[in-house]
């Protein structure tokens, strides 16, 4: 591969550029193989790396390109790296795994979109792409109301993961965030794929305006303005339980409640062992992952550009 015309590895999350579909094909295959996960076409044309193009033109590179057809191989319309033909069985085997998972997924994310101040939920991680393993975690990001995040976190832990951990399954509201601050501070692939892959499973009024706030993702991931291909059966946030509750605990006592709860969470988890540069936790965020591969994921990202280079 030409070097000149390979970009860096932390240019492609800091300030994209590519002036080859080729090359955006290739670094688009190899983001998934970290998660060793073969790619269709409509996959890499979705989540084709900073480069905009139509299906038809990422289809043609893919059957037709230099270095797609000597970098890649194929089956069945699965693509990916040479010598990575591993993965087209595994696919098969977790996205049969993941279509077992979903009805479970959705049982969940409806759970936590009736509590009170729940404004949407999305499913993310490895599941929101058919690419989970039958242990793996149901991760989601909630978006509640302004002033009562912690508050809400609280009653998803009570009511919904200590009930769901208790049959064993592991539900993971890794991220909350409030309806007034939408913008993520991170910028880079990761996170910009976290956001474009999610499913959002209630509240699409709040979906769109969290995907518009953070537009900056079109730089790093162009094709990925529309909802994910894969979606689920999206549901309104809210209940009559809920509603009560908001009538209760929308009241003064409920913010005292609200203040007690963030600082005593907050202080308990900024001294944390496991926090890191990845983790927030203010009056607008949840952001709890403490164990964080989001650094690991990008520079094994970086590596296998640096194998394709030398190729």
């Amino acid at each position: 591969m030409h070097r000149s015309r390979y970009p860096s590895a932390q240019s492609l999350w800091v300030e994209p550029a590519l002036d080859s579909l080729e090359a955006a094909v290739l670094c688009t295959v190899a983001y998934a193989d970290v998660f060793d996960y073969a790619l269709t076409a409509s996959q890499i044309h979705r989540y084709l790396v900073a480069f905009e193009s139509t299906y038809q033109a990422v289809v043609s590179a893919l059957d037709e390109g230099t270095w797609a057809t000597t970098r890649l191989e194929q089956q069945d319309g699965l693509f990916a790296l040479r010598g990575r033909g591993d993965l087209f069985q595994l696919r098969t085997h977790r996205a049969a795994v993941a279509a077992k998972r979903w009805p479970l997924a959705q049982r969940f994310g409806n759970a936590i979109a009736a509590l009170p101040f729940v404004r949407g939920i999305a499913l993310t991680g490895a599941l929101a792409v058919g690419n989970s393993d039958a242990d793996d975690d149901f991760d989601y990001l909630v978006i509640t109301a302004t002033g009562r995040l912690w508050l809400t976190r609280a009653m998803i832990i009570g009511l919904v993961v200590k009930p769901a951990a208790r049959r064993g399954y592991e539900v993971c509201p890794n991220y909350l965030l409030s309806e007034r601050r939408l913008k993520f501070r991170e910028r880079n692939l990761y996170v910009a794929h976290e956001l474009a892959q999610m499913v959002p499973l209630s509240g699409m009024g709040v979906y769109w305006r969290l995907r518009t706030s953070n537009a900056w993702t079109s730089r790093f991931l162009p094709n990925t303005s529309g909802l994910p291909r894969r979606t689920a059966r999206s549901v309104t946030a809210g209940s009559s339980l809920g509603s009560l509750g908001e009538l209760l605990l929308g009241t003064f006592v409920g913010g005292q409640l609200e203040r007690f709860e963030r600082r005593r969470k907050v202080r308990r988890f900024a001294a944390h062992e496991w926090a890191d540069t990845t983790t927030c936790f203010d009056a607008d965020h949840c952001k709890g992952h403490f164990e964080s591969n989001e650094h690991l994921i990008l520079q094994a990202y970086a590596q296998r550009l640096e194998a394709l280079a030398e190729t």
